[in-house]
């Protein structure tokens, strides 16, 4: 806890590669990151490999929408931020929260949420990391948005394999009915902003918004702090 509070309010250096800097992410570390630029789906949120077009539908999204009108991801997980996000998550690296957190604000336009749900962990997992990650960046998204954080109602009932991998279809089974809703009045017509750390396939993030519709949301917005981008 002490050595938390220190990295976020005086951050010596570098919150990823730990050399003096200024900011708590240096400039050599932010210019590592890939952000996620247009042209992408303006469902899924995957970019297009090709900059001379436009957002639309991918293909996938065009034969098949998923539960949640849009996901959005701030970078592509490879190189320093897939360095960065392991320190955070395994390493216990928490006061990454912050920073990472406020780039996943910057990508939110004009709002309409009622309220911002992490995707869940289960128990057993929870009490093996210490904390569950997208609950934190959640609470950092939600700083000084004036939005709650809600992580009661929204449930992991059954623990599940990784999913690293798993092809797409057996990703798909690996979490149906992983999630539960308690309390289902709580999400009747709200606007939900659904957070996690990193998409792969889209299947957890798609079985929750499964969930949260079936209880009466009205419209899911998927952010994650990364995602894979499969060539």
């Amino acid at each position: 806890m002490i050595k938390h509070l220190i990295d976020l309010f005086f951050h010596p250096g570098c919150l990823i590669c730990s050399t003096p800097a200024g900011a708590k992410i240096c400039e050599d570390c932010r210019s590592g990151i890939h952000f996620i630029k247009s042209p992408l789906c303006t469902t899924c949120g995957m970019p297009f490999p090709s900059k001379e077009s436009h957002d639309h539908l991918c293909g996938k999204c065009y034969k098949k929408r998923g539960p949640f009108a849009s996901v959005r991801s701030v970078a592509i997980y490879d190189g320093i931020l897939r360095e960065a996000i392991h320190r955070f998550k395994y390493n216990g690296k928490t006061s990454l929260a912050a920073v990472f957190g406020e780039m996943m604000k910057a990508s939110i336009a004009d709002h309409d949420y009622d309220t911002i749900v992490p995707v869940p962990l289960h128990r057993k997992r929870l009490k093996e990391r210490g904390f569950n990650q997208s609950l934190l960046l959640a609470k950092s998204v939600a700083k000084g948005l004036d939005l709650p954080v809600d992580y009661l109602h929204l449930k992991r009932v059954r623990e599940t394999s990784p999913q690293v991998g798993l092809t797409v279809v057996e990703r798909e089974g690996n979490v149906k009915g992983v999630f539960r809703i308690e309390g289902t009045p709580f999400f009747a017509a709200k606007n939900v902003l659904l957070i996690d750390d990193v998409i792969t396939t889209g299947a957890t993030v798609a079985e929750c918004s499964r969930v949260l519709k079936e209880a009466g949301c009205k419209r899911i917005d998927v952010l994650t702090l990364a995602r894979v981008v499969f060539l």
